[in-house]
């Protein structure tokens, strides 16, 4: 039975489901395909919908961030959940573009971003780290991450083990720390487990993608 709910409700959805100890928990961190192709989910810099980016349906939007951070607070979300070096450039043009009216759509946001940056020929969007930095900050998801694993730990039963499949290398450095930093878990393998090229080939967006495996040792 599906229950919906946060990363960090683990521990509370499982007393109220009456969940015993478990042998695994698995940890998707990937934005849903359903999300990505829903233009009205508004996560996608490639099609026109809201600002929304909202995992679930409550809470602060996209519109929200881009609309009200301030310029140095804004910077701050793109450069450390985005990655991206023109962090400083794309929160200087987002700013001048609201106040000449509100940032409303995906498009427009990426063209905003787009507009701020040098051209590149080929290589990925240049809104595609922006937009991870957003959606990122609208879901709080880095907090949510690192406030559930211990749960998850607590979860399982000696012998259980705790699986995290990453998209980034923000995720990954938090299961990899946490991993290292846990006196009850023993990681499964010194490097990360990647998809193959037969899997990225039928499943182009799992490229990205990092497994990393514990064992919880008996007490």
């Amino acid at each position: 039975v599906g229950v919906h709910g946060r990363f960090s409700e683990i521990e509370r959805v499982a007393s109220e489901t009456s969940t015993p100890a478990t042998n695994a928990v698995l940890y998707d961190l990937g934005v849903s395909s359903m999300h990505l192709d829903q233009a009205e989910r508004g996560f996608s810099y490639r099609s026109e919908g809201p600002l929304d980016m909202r995992m679930g349906h409550e809470g602060m939007t996209a519109r929200d961030v881009v609309n009200t951070y301030p310029e140095d607070e804004l910077a701050w979300v793109i450069r450390e959940y985005g990655e991206e070096r023109f962090s400083g450039r794309i929160a200087g043009a987002i700013v001048r573009a609201r106040v000449r009216a509100p940032i409303e759509t995906t498009t427009e946001l990426a063209a905003v971003v787009a507009s701020a940056v040098p051209k590149r020929r080929g290589g990925p969007h240049p809104a595609r780290r922006t937009f991870q930095a957003i959606r990122i900050e609208v879901n709080r998801e880095l907090e949510e991450l690192s406030v559930s694993l211990p749960q998850a730990v607590e979860l399982l039963a000696p012998g259980g083990r705790l699986l995290v499949i990453s998209y980034h290398s923000l995720e990954d450095r938090i299961v990899k720390r946490f991993v290292a930093g846990e006196e009850r878990l023993r990681s499964l393998s010194k490097k990360p487990i990647r998809p193959s090229a037969a899997e990225m080939a039928r499943n182009p967006r799992a490229r990205a993608a990092k497994l990393r495996a514990a064992e919880k040792e008996a007490a």
